[in-house]
């Protein structure tokens, strides 16, 4: 059913459960809008599930969701990767301070930031460090102890790469951009989560979540809504190292976003500048502990950012399209939340046989960034409209700045 009188959509769910979607005038596919309603009905959840309007289904959860619980947390809604977040920068430079060919700026941007990946993540993959710098190697002494601890009892998340993935950047939709706002003003933007370890992590407990509800022969409508109850043995475990995972992603964030503007002032192509962090370095993907109608709850948002009333955000919206810089409105039906981006119009193995190399070349023609064939699956094309989707949330914050790609640095 559908409140007409409200910005938001009502459903409810089989059993009682109730969602409330921001997705008027934006689509809303049919397996997200099941995947939501499986979940708002598990009876821990608090209330109803916000639905944001960069919605589309995900593994595990849909993305573009906010589940508040109540004694459990699913691990698989957090997913894997744990963390995932936006940074974002303006700087003292201006349009006119740029160059008229901005190919050196990518190629300086993209040599400070191990990007990508090769070799299958192997000792030659391009996107892991092979000698860590100093900042790095320093970040990682910081954050190696609570690893260490964690893994006393569950060796397994601290296998794979660490030290070696922090302050890279990934694959996929991670990004680092130069944007210019509404004023001309050059901003760094960028985009990416907790890597390796935090998949690693993600994995690890969503399979002892999974393992439990067998031992306990509780009947799922979905198993990746295996949950694990508060207080039981793997509960504070995953709590600690999800909020580890978050720190890692956090850090790797402000590394990368110090090696982008330190390669910038060292390039050769722009004049002396200043830049300062103008909005918070800010998760979209992670659970947390927070106060929501008169409760303590476990708020868990994937692909969502949180928005209480003042709080900055980042919403980015595909390479080639517009990004804003955000202030929440702290609405409560949302818990304080908002979208994260623009959200997928489709999967990548769809964008790919739909849209062509021209396509994509056309798309993104007034931005510096890759056009080859292993980045059209990430074409404008294949996300909603950003505009549509900030229409569609306008009760849940304001816009501060509105940005424009010019230079793309992807995964």
């Amino acid at each position: 059913m559908t409140n007409v009188t409200t910005s938001y959509e009502q459903f409810q769910a089989e059993g009682g459960g109730r969602v409330k979607a921001w997705t008027r005038g934006v689509p809303f596919e049919d397996e997200a809008r099941a995947q939501v309603l499986r979940a708002a009905a598990m009876p821990f959840v608090h209330g109803w599930i916000a639905v944001m309007p960069d919605v589309h289904a995900g593994l595990g959860a849909t993305v573009g969701s906010v589940i508040p619980t109540t004694g459990a947390i699913i691990p698989a809604a957090v997913g894997v990767d744990i963390g995932c977040g936006m940074i974002a920068a303006r700087t003292s430079l201006n349009a006119r301070d740029l160059p008229d060919s901005l190919g050196a700026i990518r190629s300086a941007m993209e040599a400070a930031v191990p990007h990508g990946r090769t070799d299958n993540g192997g000792r030659n993959d391009r996107g892991a460090w092979h000698d860590p710098p100093k900042p790095v190697a320093e970040a990682w002494r910081a954050l190696e102890p609570g690893l260490a601890s964690i893994a006393e009892k569950h060796p397994h998340v601290a296998g794979g790469n660490t030290l070696k993935h922090l302050g890279t950047l990934g694959t996929g939709n991670h990004f680092i951009e130069l944007c210019l706002d509404e004023s001309d003003d050059v901003w760094v933007m960028l985009h990416s989560g907790s890597r390796g370890v935090g998949n690693r992590i993600g994995q690890y407990f969503i399979e002892k979540a999974k393992k439990e509800m067998r031992r306990w022969f509780v009947n799922l409508p979905d198993e990746d809504l295996a949950y694990l109850p508060e207080g039981s043995e793997h509960f504070g475990a995953y709590v600690r190292a999800v909020g580890w995972a978050q720190s890692f992603a956090s850090a790797s964030r402000e590394l990368m976003l110090d090696a982008t503007l330190r390669a910038l002032a060292t390039c050769g192509e722009l004049r002396p500048f200043e830049a300062r962090l103008e909005a918070v370095n800010c998760h979209h993907n992670y659970v947390s502990k927070e106060e929501h109608f008169g409760k303590s709850v476990w708020v868990t948002r994937k692909g969502a950012v949180r928005a209480q009333a003042g709080e900055f955000g980042i919403i980015p919206g595909s390479m080639g399209a517009k990004s804003f810089i955000v202030r929440g409105k702290g609405n409560a039906d949302s818990f304080h939340s908002c979208s994260h981006g623009a959200g997928r119009a489709m999967s990548r193995t769809k964008a790919r046989k739909l849209f062509s190399l021209d396509d994509h070349a056309k798309a993104t023609a007034h931005v510096e960034c890759r056009k080859d064939a292993d980045v059209v699956d990430e074409t404008p094309m294949a996300y909603k409209s950003i505009d549509a989707v900030m229409e569609a949330q306008g009760d849940l914050v304001d816009v501060v700045h509105t940005l424009r790609q010019v230079v793309c640095v992807k995964g």
